[in-house]
C-alpha cells in the first residue's frame, strides 16, 4: 500500500496511559469493540484521517470528532466520562454537501436544504428543533447548541428518521457542520 492510500484510509493509534504510555492498539478502520485490543485508553495520537470515537461498543454512546493531532489525555481534553469502546473511520469526501433537515421525526414539518455550515438553525431558518435528517451528500456533525458546542453525532449518508430511536432521545440538535477533507 502507497503512503498517499495510506493518508487517505486514515490512521489512528490508542494508548492505555496518558502521554502515549503503556500498550497501543493501532487502527486504520471501523472497530465495533476496542475491549478486546485494549482495557483502557487515555490518550491517542490522528496520524492521518479522521475518526468518531464512542464511549460504548458498537458506536453507541456519546460521540467525540478527532482530526489529524495528538491527544495526550483525551478524556480531561474532551469532558469524556468514560474511555473509548469503539471508533469509526469517516471516508474522505470530495465534492458538494447536502442535507435536508426536518423539524419534526419522519421527515415532517418544517424543512430546509443545506449546503454549507449552520451555526444556528434557530436564527437562519427560524426551527426550533431538528429531529430528522436526509443526508444526501458528504459527512456532517450535528450539535446539541448553537455555534458547534455540545454533544454532537456524526451522519454519513442515508435517512434518519428519528434521531430518538437512534438513541439520541431528548436532544436537540441546534447547528451543523460539514466534516471537510481539511482534516486529512
Amino acid at each position: 500500500m502507497s503512503n498517499t492510500d495510506m493518508n487517505m484510509r486514515g490512521k489512528i493509534i490508542f494508548y492505555e496511559e496518558k502521554n502515549f504510555q503503556g500498550r497501543s492498539y493501532e487502527c486504520m478502520n471501523d472497530c465495533s469493540d476496542m475491549t478486546s485490543y485494549l482495557s483502557r485508553g487515555q490518550s491517542c495520537r490522528v496520524e492521518s484521517g479522521c475518526f468518531m470515537v464512542y464511549d460504548r461498543q458498537n458506536y453507541m454512546g456519546n460521540q467525540y470528532f478527532m482530526k489529524r493531532g495528538e491527544y495526550s489525555d483525551y478524556m480531561s481534553m474532551m469532558g469524556m466520562r468514560e474511555n473509548i469502546k469503539s471508533c469509526r473511520m469517516i471516508p474522505m469526501h470530495r465534492g458538494q454537501f447536502r442535507m435536508k433537515i426536518y423539524e419534526r421525526e419522519n421527515f415532517g414539518g418544517q424543512s430546509h436544504e443545506m449546503m454549507d455550515d449552520c451555526e444556528n438553525i434557530q436564527e437562519r431558518y427560524r426551527m426550533s428543533d431538528c429531529q430528522s435528517c436526509n443526508v444526501m451528500d458528504g459527512h456532517w456533525l450535528m450539535y446539541e447548541q448553537p455555534n458547534f458546542r455540545g454533544k454532537m453525532m456524526y451522519m454519513r449518508p442515508g435517512d434518519y428518521r428519528s434521531f430518538r430511536e437512534m438513541g439520541m432521545s431528548g436532544m436537540k440538535f441546534m447547528s451543523m457542520k460539514r466534516i471537510m477533507d481539511s482534516c486529512y
